[in-house]
């Protein structure tokens, strides 16, 4: 599988590379039809070590969602995944690569730049928050079962954009009292649900997920 064929129209998504200081990473980006420039989400995927890539079902499936939304999507392999050059950098070389990613989607062509969100899930949760919560560019996150290196609590309470929270009632690696515990240290605008029956990779309930964090980016971007 290498993207997502949306509707009637079977939109596949354009193959980038894009510069990250002195590497390149790959990317796929999914670009929507809305009669002017388009607000736009760029979605990180999970743990590289654990075999996280863009190519997983939850960073599809909120990519689905996103257009389907009129939100235009970019997905990203981190450094020494695929196709992209350098190796693993513990989690703070890949705030880099979200950087580099948000700079290729600002200057994208149909891409309202004043309209841009950071998505990321699980590992791809824990780096995006603190890119999204320092870089301007960025009006809104969503985290899906976050992961984080460690405790978030101060960033949780200083962030003030509208944040998005998602566990899995099921899930064993980020259980769903972490999450609810993040909800609680946040700082507003924020929003923190827990969905039934999921754990911690989504099988199955990626829809519903997706969903949600669709609606919540067109609602806030």
């Amino acid at each position: 599988m290498v993207g997502i064929e949306n509707g009637e129209e079977g939109m596949r998504p354009l193959q980038i590379v894009f510069p990250c200081g002195d590497i390149k990473l790959e990317g796929l980006f999914y670009s929507v039809e809305t009669g002017g420039p388009a607000p736009a989400v760029v979605v990180c995927h999970p743990h590289p070590l654990y075999g996280g890539t863009m190519h997983n079902n939850v960073t599809y499936a909120i990519a689905d969602a996103l257009m389907k939304s009129g939100i235009a999507a970019l997905l990203f392999n981190f450094r020494g995944v695929g196709g992209s050059q350098g190796s693993y950098g513990g989690g703070l070389a890949e705030q880099q690569d979200v950087g580099a990613a948000l700079d290729w989607l600002g200057s994208a062509k149909g891409v309202d730049g004043d309209r841009m969100g950071l998505a990321g899930y699980s590992f791809g949760a824990g780096v995006a928050f603190p890119v999204g919560c320092r870089d301007a560019r960025v009006k809104a996150i969503a985290l899906v079962s976050p992961y984080f290196e460690s405790s978030p609590v101060s960033l949780l309470k200083s962030c003030l954009k509208p944040k998005l929270m998602l566990g899995g009632s099921m899930d064993d690696m980020v259980p769903s009292h972490d999450v609810e515990s993040c909800g609680k240290e946040a700082a507003e605008p924020k929003k923190c649900e827990i969905i039934k029956g999921p754990d911690h990779f989504w099988g199955g309930y990626e829809g519903p997920m997706a969903e949600k964090v669709a609606g919540f980016f067109k609602e806030n971007l």
